[in-house]
């Protein structure tokens, strides 16, 4: 089963870059809404292993790429693809809004 990648400030850019698309789930370890959609994040993890890479990235830990990208509310959920910011969610959403996110990023690859 997967894991979501923890990703940092320095692993960041060049995660981004494949063809796969990249969801980002941008959190911090106090926030309950983040610990509210953490469990789908890693379910998607699981279901999502070699169509999408799936990755956190802890704000408290890392402030460079947040800062980058503006994010000032909690969690934060970002698709990348090909280096460039596609899709984005702010709050917690249905697992099914972020299936059909990277769903749509995943058949524009085909």
């Amino acid at each position: 089963m997967g894991k979501a990648l923890e990703i940092t400030d320095s692993t960041f850019e060049e995660l981004i870059q494949g063809d796969q698309p990249v969801l980002v789930d941008f959190w911090a370890e106090w926030c309950g809404p983040c610990k509210m959609i953490g469990p789908v994040v890693e379910q998607l993890a699981g279901e999502y292993e070699g169509k999408a890479i799936i990755g956190k990235m802890d704000v408290d830990m890392n402030s460079a790429i947040p800062a980058k990208f503006g994010i000032r509310s909690i969690p934060t959920l970002m698709i990348f693809k090909g280096g460039q910011l596609v899709d984005k969610v702010v709050g917690v959403v249905p697992k099914t809004t972020l299936e059909d996110k990277l769903n749509a990023q995943i058949e524009a690859t085909v």
